[in-house]
């Protein structure tokens, strides 16, 4: 059996052939999925610029402020937009990109809102460019995308998974969970239902 990242090669692969310009992937699906373990090995096969969409939460609404939001206007806001679209769209031209991450690590500042690490994360431009997060095939992004891909796995084992991974944290998951776990169900039957994906895989 050909492994998850085996399969999204070959349709990297058949895209390089039609394109004169890099690959862009996105590589979607829930939290606990298994998104960032396939793209490390993805990153293993071939060569990638790797844009994790996390570096892009938002930074501009009060965490307070979520649990108010309907779920339509946290999936709207969650990331910032504009920000992604400013670090694919040179390298789809073949350019670096570079672009200040999330800092979760600083804490929320006096009003509330997380903000940027002062250093830039920069990418060199690559063959495949490989935008890794929930909510990367986002109808935000989706005139960059040449290849869409949900990683598709039961809601109990990826909270499972979840769990394992932030040992810890309970407090956090617990509070992460009450505000966006509506929001991946609404994305994921509602705006993008797997089979609205070019390619669907199970891990």
């Amino acid at each position: 059996m050909k492994s998850p990242e085996l399969h999204i090669l070959e349709r990297i692969e058949a895209l390089r052939a039609e394109l004169a310009r890099p690959v862009v992937v996105a590589l979607d699906g829930g939290s606990g999925s298994g998104k960032s373990t396939i793209a490390a090995r993805l990153a293993k096969l071939t060569d990638i610029a790797l844009v994790t969409l996390d570096d892009f939460y938002q930074t501009q609404v009060p965490e307070s402020e979520w649990p108010h939001k309907t779920v339509a206007e946290r999936l709207n806001r969650v990331f910032e937009w504009d920000r992604v679209r400013e670090a694919i769209e040179p390298l789809r031209k073949g350019e670096p990109a570079q672009w200040r991450a999330f800092d979760f690590m600083q804490g929320l500042g006096p009003d509330g809102t997380y903000s940027l690490k002062n250093e830039f994360t920069e990418v060199a431009p690559a063959p495949t460019i490989l935008l890794e997060g929930a909510y990367s095939a986002s109808p935000f992004l989706r005139d960059l995308i040449d290849l869409a891909v949900i990683v598709d796995v039961p809601t109990k084992v990826r909270h499972e998974r979840t769990a394992a991974r932030e040992q810890g944290a309970e407090g956090f998951l617990a509070a992460w969970h009450a505000v966006w776990d509506d929001v991946e169900s609404y994305y994921f039957e509602r705006v993008c239902p797997p089979r609205s994906f070019d390619l669907v895989i199970q891990n």
